[in-house]
């Protein structure tokens, strides 16, 4: 189906296939066969090279997101060893598997090396961080499945049930599972989906009437990380230091989680700061869950014209009041103490873990004004420092909003840079009327609706290894000042209006 959709899209569609040999080329016009070659022989390793045009009738002024694109193919990679994808001239390959995905994946330091186990149809990689949480990549038969499923759940309880067994101590399950960062991988027969975007599984047998999910995935671990244990003695003792750490932390702040929840609970019943939407992402069925988001905003002026404008169904709104708290370096005691990140946290219902996160996107919407940076980058510190999952799932958006409008009695066109500003004036001269947008509270809801509707511009928060997180938050947000302020100065911009 996928080829067919994207030789049906494209204007021009080219396949060449080498096997042993021999080669076969395909094309085709407008999805529309064009040409089609004999098998003839070929030096060519084997292989499948791939070229498409997406159609401009239908996709408009395109452009390729490579951030996006590239992790899809070095999934691939990861999963099926040994194989090459080229991609515009740039090469990915995986030798590790699942190892190299943790890899690829990690922006805290790893404790221990990865654990790394095979089966002959599973395969699994494990290890821990000094993060909080928890953070997984479950796939099926390929499939990368964000949302997990009967595999992932069974994985969780599993690694966590091995462990604790080994140690033969009565640890709890979220301290063993406190900063572990691991993925799984099955092959499982006539897979079943909960949707279909295939990105959760709801299979509960490997084999129709077969042996069920959870068992094999127990089976395996506990022989497999079980005997890994006892034979890495030091790997053993990092991890229970790791555990002890978290169950330490988690005994000093229970009584602060106790008030905590209770107070949010209280507040979710009349929760002035959140205006709740009627569809959720963690719902049980529904087809609109993935459109469901949250609008996280600083004042009532900013909140109220969102609330009025936006979809009840599934948009949410979170309204701050002021400027959050700096978050870095605190334990995740502030996130109950602070009445705001407990709120803000029960809203997103994200405590535990992701698996009842209720919106698909949280969307951080701050004026354009170095007050909105500001609070955006606490926002973003308080994310990062505790919840990293969030952002790593790509469910954390910065909301575009336009800085100014240009109108004329015709037309009204609203800009969000200074090109488009330019572009807008000329457009639609002489003497049009321009107005500078200081704030979100100065944008009524009516207009508020062209930007939170079908043409919302949103840009993906995303984190790489290569982002080097630790240090990002320790300079930006530590207590640095006389090094930021010499950064401030060496790299001030100062621009001059011209006066005519």
């Amino acid at each position: 189906m996928g080829i067919k959709a994207v030789n049906a899209l494209s204007s021009s569609f080219v396949m060449e296939s080498t096997r042993e040999g021999q080669s076969k080329t395909v094309a085709f016009q407008q999805g529309v066969l064009s040409k089609e070659e004999e098998i003839e022989k070929s030096i060519n390793p084997n292989g499948t090279h791939v070229a498409f045009t997406p159609d401009a009738e239908i996709f408009g002024n395109y452009l390729y997101r490579d951030e996006h694109i590239e992790p899809l193919l070095k999934n691939y990679c990861f999963l099926n060893i040994g194989l090459t994808i080229v991609f515009n001239g740039k090469k990915f390959s995986s030798k590790n598997g699942l190892e190299d995905l943790l890899n690829e994946n990690l922006t805290s330091e790893e404790l221990y090396p990865i654990i790394h186990l095979f089966g002959e149809d599973i395969e699994v990689a494990i290890t821990h961080t000094n993060q909080y949480g928890e953070e997984y990549y479950s796939f099926v038969n390929g499939q990368h499945t964000t949302q997990g499923g009967t595999h992932l759940t069974a994985f969780r309880e599993a690694t966590a049930r091995v462990i604790k067994e080994f140690y033969n101590r009565n640890f709890e399950y979220s301290d063993i599972r406190n900063g572990i960062v691991a993925a799984i991988s099955i092959k499982v027969e006539e897979p079943v989906f909960e949707s279909q975007t295939k990105t959760k599984l709801g299979s509960k047998e490997m084999t129709p009437n077969g042996v069920s999910v959870s068992k094999h995935i127990n089976d395996f671990l506990k022989k497999e990380l079980d005997n890994y244990l006892h034979k890495n003695a030091e790997t053993a003792e990092v991890l229970q230091k790791k555990i002890l750490d978290s169950e330490k932390e988690r005994k000093a702040i229970a009584g602060v989680t106790k008030l905590a929840r209770d107070r949010a609970k209280k507040a979710n019943l009349h929760n002035k700061k959140l205006r709740d939407c009627r569809i959720h992402y963690n719902d049980a069925k529904g087809d609109n869950r993935e459109d469901t988001s949250i609008f996280i905003t600083e004042g009532d002026s900013a909140s109220g014209s969102i609330t009025k404008s936006r979809n009840p169904n599934l948009q949410a709104v979170f309204s701050l009041r002021g400027k959050p708290l700096n978050s870095f370096g605190l334990t995740k005691k502030i996130v109950y103490e602070n009445e705001e990140f407990n709120l803000l946290q029960a809203a997103l219902n994200i405590e535990e873990n992701m698996d009842g996160l209720r919106y698909n996107k949280v969307i951080i919407a701050t004026d354009a004004d170095t007050d909105g940076m500001h609070i955006r980058l606490l926002l973003l510190t308080f994310f990062l420092q505790f919840f990293p999952d969030l952002i790593k799932k790509g469910h954390v958006y910065i909301l575009q909003t336009p800085l100014f409008r240009v109108r004329n009695k015709k037309k009204t066109a609203y800009c969000y840079t200074e090109e488009e500003r330019l572009n807008a004036i000329e457009e639609l001269s002489p003497n049009p009327e321009i107005t500078r947008f200081k704030g979100l509270g100065e944008i009524s809801p009516d207009e508020f609706r062209n930007f939170i509707g079908e043409d919302i511009r949103l840009d993906r928060v995303t984190m790489r290894k290569e982002d080097l997180l630790k240090e990002l938050l320790e300079f930006y947000m530590g207590k640095n000042t006389p090094e930021r302020q010499a950064f401030i100065i060496d790299n001030l911009v100062v621009e001059e209006d011209e006066v005519a």
